[in-house]
């Protein structure tokens, strides 16, 4: 089995994927790890920087995902919080955040995910959005594969439900034309990058 490390500091988002890499044959380790975080509202670079910081503190290959949560109509902030969805306290004061938007009736939001492996040479991102809308209120249980407290009050678009009252079975299936980071980097990882490192050792032979 091909082995890869995921460094996160939220185990739920390692719960979220480890099923999938598994499935695809790639068994995946966790490190629990949090870096320090480029103060730029700029996904794609706080990936890499991440990725990065990892790759030196482990001395090889290794994946980070950061996640944005934008909100269309966030009160004087248009896609606040976006990439500081963390540093904000936005997602562990979903109480607050709704008291805030309350009187908006405009609710569209999304979450854009940045999945970013570095080898120690190259960084290769990959990315997945999930449009949708923010409820009035919370709904659904706190799930240990959460990746965030914001799926109680995400509904994916198409959806009547938060993401947090949703069985996993809703959740892959849903109709709301979601596309997956994970998916996107285990289809290149597996087709592009390993094939790549297999013709390289053989023309070294």
């Amino acid at each position: 089995m091909m082995n890869l490390i995921y460094v996160t500091g939220n185990y739920g988002k390692f719960i979220s994927v480890k099923e999938h890499f598994e499935t695809n044959g790639i068994s995946i380790s966790f490190l629990k790890k949090d870096f320090d975080e480029p103060e730029i509202n700029d996904i794609k670079i706080i990936s890499e920087s991440k990725a990065k910081t990892a790759y030196e503190f482990l001395h090889q290959p290794c994946f980070v995902a950061d996640t944005g949560f934008y909100i269309d109509y966030y009160p004087d902030h248009p896609g606040y919080p976006g990439a500081f969805v963390k540093r904000s306290g936005v997602s562990s004061n979903i109480e607050k955040l709704l008291e805030i938007m309350a009187h908006e009736t405009r609710r569209t939001c999304r979450f854009i995910d940045c999945l970013t492996f570095y080898d120690g040479n190259d960084f290769y991102s990959f990315f997945g959005i999930s449009e949708g809308s923010l409820a009035y209120e919370i709904c659904g249980d706190s799930l240990k594969k959460a990746k965030s407290n914001l799926w109680k009050v995400f509904i994916p678009k198409n959806c009547s439900k938060t993401l947090a009252q949703m069985t996993d079975e809703e959740r892959a299936n849903r109709p709301d034309g979601h596309t997956s980071a994970t998916e996107e980097f285990i289809a290149w990882y597996q087709s592009v990058y390993m094939k790549q490192k297999v013709k390289k050792k053989t023309s070294l032979i």
